[in-house]
């Protein structure tokens, strides 16, 4: 299999990479892309996920669900495995943005779509690293529709989310929740998709709390220092729940 694209700065995801479109050559992929962290610039070795894109030339059956399910067991043992996370398309059903795909994420497969957002950072900054381009097999995504995506994420999503109090203790839903209305903001702004770090910086003028900010960049960047007691995470949680509360529904409103 011819590659390119693939060498970062990170020996051990490198090693990763290198190992994945290996164990793929048996599935013959007319392409293999890379989106989120990995393709925008703002990758954290042992943080971020590796959020892939493969599309193959034979259609998604039984067979090929099972075989992809060895490719990522074969995997298993290097110590990024966890954060390797494909979707599989095939040449013929890259157009449809509401199929749900086969994926393996979080160490099993289900099914879900590319979505706008997805296709957009394709299309903007997307790393090859096997085989054609995003622009040659997506079609493109048009600001409308990557608006109204965002907005319905934003209210039919994330905002249920924030009134299950029981969630904001956990770090994922604080990055998540923060991170990701950031980037809506934005992109209901001026049409433009930013990195997780861009975001995070944009928050404290955003009227988000600017200690929960500073406590979700020393975790993604690996900083010392910060709240230690027992009480933090409730806190944190309040916090959070009560700025992105108001900040989604004016949000949401503002666009309708």
């Amino acid at each position: 299999m011819t590659t390119h694209g693939t060498r970062t700065t990170d020996a051990l995801t490198d090693a990763l990479l290198d190992r994945f479109l290996g164990e793929l050559r048996a599935l013959a992929p007319v392409a293999v892309w890379a989106h989120g962290s990995l393709g925008g610039g703002d990758y954290q070795e042992g943080r971020s996920d590796l959020d892939l894109i493969a599309v193959l030339e034979e259609p998604v059956g039984p067979g090929t669900a099972w075989n992809v399910a060895k490719v990522h067991a074969r995997l298993r043992t290097d110590p990024l495995a966890p954060k390797l996370h494909c979707t599989y398309l095939t040449d013929a059903t890259t157009a449809d943005p509401e199929r749900r795909h086969l994926t393996w994420a979080h160490s099993h497969l289900f099914r879900r779509t590319v979505t706008p957002v997805t296709r957009r950072e394709l299309h903007t900054f997307g790393r090859v690293l096997y085989g054609q381009t995003p622009g040659e097999l997506l079609p493109p995504v048009s600001d409308r529709q990557l608006a109204d995506f965002v907005v319905r994420d934003q209210r039919d999503f994330l905002r249920p989310a924030v009134d299950k109090a029981r969630l904001w203790t956990q770090d994922v839903w604080v990055d998540y929740g923060l991170v990701t209305f950031a980037r809506a903001k934005v992109t209901l702004r001026d049409g433009s998709l930013i990195s997780k770090r861009e975001a995070l910086d944009l928050l404290p003028g955003l009227g988000a709390p600017v200690e929960v900010v500073e406590d979700v960049v020393r975790r993604r960047y690996g900083q010392e220092g910060g709240p230690v007691d027992a009480g933090w995470p409730g806190r944190r949680a309040e916090l959070t729940r009560g700025y992105l509360g108001g900040a989604i529904d004016d949000l949401v409103t503002s666009y309708t």
